[in-house]
């Protein structure tokens, strides 16, 4: 086996239950995302842009959609023979059979994998974060300051930051305490769950702390290593870096790429976001459409009004039917007439004629308020809703569901309605 310098772990067994009904079939590094993309693509990019081409993408929760996507790693300049991409389920061992328990645990569990590229450091990275980092300038970083581990952070409002890992470090950047989600923090530079470790300081900290239950990185191996005396440093990030795991969240990342200037470039020729493509037709805008500061996927139809929305591929949109500040998922068909405002829609989703998605008052959600909010309108994956029906603000719909599913048509704000079987 020709050794490797670094390799990536990715952590992509998410089941994103802040995603709700977006994530009931697939797990949360799958969703799709600025209408062409999965959100597992800009991690896998980044990698293939760094010069890191030995990523082991470890599954678990719902791994059909992710591993199909992925496939043998083709669009991402992956399909090595000698590294390339892995996917790496849990799997059953001679003596015992668990599933992935901590973020950790996950990473130990797949030891025989890293022990046979043999690296010098290991990447450890989410699956589930938007954004465009170079982890070899990350790694010049680590090797210059002679560190055992390197822990990317960024700046937060102080008064987040008790939502995430927080570092204290001295002048030269070198971590002196490190606080997990403290109630209140002593500083503001938060852990951006991307890690760049020795091999040899990984493995012990893993042997070390294997027995611990759900073991994970901010609460077990990062407080080792620290006790041990390793000299463990921040990497400061000041990019555009979002996690994507509520649902208010997700929408407002995709609805920063339609900005005048956006934030998070995805045309940049230098930084390319590489994914999986279907040969698709291009699009097709009718006489009568109307788009403005909108994203369209290739082969979609567009035969009516859209406004400051993410439209992905292969989604028809019919003639009178206006659509704004919403995100229009693969596949998805739109009858005529309808009125869409600020709502998340799925994939194959089947809306029909005079449907009208975000209407009335804005009302807590009555299943899960804290999921679904900031007057949105979920529709779940290949969902039906008839002709002439009304959703309100902060609703969420999933299944195939009939007129007599609705109150004289009408789906009230705040609503629920997922039917059986989903």
């Amino acid at each position: 086996m020709i050794k490797k310098e670094m390799i990536a772990m990715l952590l992509a067994g998410g089941q994103g239950s802040r995603l709700g009904v977006l994530t009931s079939k697939m797990a949360k590094p799958a969703v799709a995302f600025g209408g062409k993309y999965r959100i597992i693509d800009f991690p896998l990019s980044n990698c293939i842009n760094s010069g890191v081409d030995t990523v082991g993408v470890l599954t678990q929760y719902r791994p059909l959609k992710l591993n199909s996507h992925i496939g043998i790693g083709i669009p991402w300049d992956l399909d090595r023979n000698i590294g390339g991409v892995s996917v790496l389920p849990p799997y059953e061992k001679s003596t015992n059979s668990e599933w992935y328990t901590g973020t950790a645990n996950a990473i130990y569990q797949n030891m025989e994998y890293m022990e046979s590229h043999n690296p010098d450091y290991v990447l450890i990275l989410s699956g589930d974060h938007i954004y465009k980092m170079d982890y070899e300038i990350m790694l010049d970083f680590h090797k210059a300051n002679h560190a055992e581990v390197t822990i990317a952070v960024m700046p937060v409002p102080i008064e987040e930051a008790s939502r995430f890992g927080i570092m204290i470090t001295d002048e030269n950047k070198r971590i002196t305490e490190f606080e997990e989600k403290p109630a209140h923090p002593r500083s503001n530079l938060a852990s951006m769950g991307i890690y760049i470790f020795n091999w040899k300081t990984l493995k012990e900290a893993l042997l070390a702390m294997a027995e611990q239950p759900a073991l994970d990185f901010g609460k077990h191996i990062i407080p080792y290593c620290h006790q041990q005396g390793a000299p463990l440093y921040t990497y400061e990030y000041t990019g555009y870096w979002k996690d994507v795991g509520t649902l208010s969240s997700y929408w407002q990342a995709n609805m920063e790429l339609i900005d005048i200037v956006p934030e998070f470039n995805l045309y940049e020729e230098y930084w390319k976001i590489y994914t999986k493509s279907e040969s698709l037709p291009p699009q097709f805008l009718s006489s009568d459409s109307v788009v403005e500061r909108s994203i369209i996927g290739e082969g979609s139809s567009i035969y009516g009004q859209v406004y400051s929305s993410v439209i992905g591929c292969n989604v028809t949109i019919g003639a009178g039917t206006v659509i704004r500040d919403s995100i229009i998922m693969n596949q998805a068909q739109i009858g005529a007439g309808c009125q869409i405002e600020k709502a998340i829609v799925a994939e194959e989703v089947r809306i029909g004629n005079n449907v009208k998605l975000g209407v009335g008052e804005e009302r807590e959600n009555e299943t899960a308020p804290h999921i679904y909010n900031s007057g949105l309108v979920t529709i779940g994956e290949k969902s039906v809703i008839p002709d002439g029906v009304s959703v309100g603000k902060n609703s969420v719909v999933f299944g195939v569901t009939a007129v007599d599913d609705y109150e004289n048509f009408y789906l009230a704000s705040g609503k629920t309605l997922i039917k059986a079987g989903e």
